[in-house]
């Protein structure tokens, strides 16, 4: 009797990963700092971006946007509101942005005109944990009727 071994183990998010690495270089060429918004439905994301916008403003600093959902133009049309470089990333079906979405959205934003962007992720607390963007940090933002132990729930 003879053993085959088959090693069938391979990161599946490497291609992701990839574009990822390669999102983050594409921002740092233009001097983007960018920061990927996590939260659920309605826990205050958008309304994050609303508070920070002119913030940012007053100390010089050119915000832009990305607005991750899964459908429809909600959250886009309140960033756009706020008057800064914006794209609506329709997910379709899935429940988070992932890496080559970002790379589509960065084709249509003006990133010379841009040095701090927000990406908006689709609102869910599990599905995008797992998907690198190429954003320099990530900001979970709760909301408190979400309950104090959500923190604890969703690492």
């Amino acid at each position: 009797m003879h053993q085959i071994d088959i090693h069938l183990e391979k990161d599946i998010y490497e291609a992701n990963n990839r574009l990822a690495d390669a999102n983050a270089a594409h921002l740092r060429e233009h001097g983007v700092r960018a920061f990927d918004l996590l939260g659920a439905i309605g826990s205050g994301k958008t309304a994050l971006i609303e508070r920070l916008v002119p913030l940012i403003r007053k100390r010089g600093l050119r915000p832009g946007a990305i607005a991750g959902d899964v459908y429809g133009d909600d959250d886009f049309r309140r960033i756009v509101a706020l008057g800064i470089p914006a794209y609506n990333a329709n997910t379709g079906k899935e429940c988070h942005l992932d890496a080559h979405l970002v790379e589509h959205a960065l084709e249509h934003m003006p990133l010379d005109e841009i040095d701090i962007l927000f990406i908006e992720n689709v609102g869910n607390m599990v599905c995008p944990t797992d998907f690198r963007l190429g954003a320099e940090k990530r900001i979970v933002v709760v909301s408190s009727t979400e309950g104090d132990d959500v923190v604890n729930k969703h690492p």
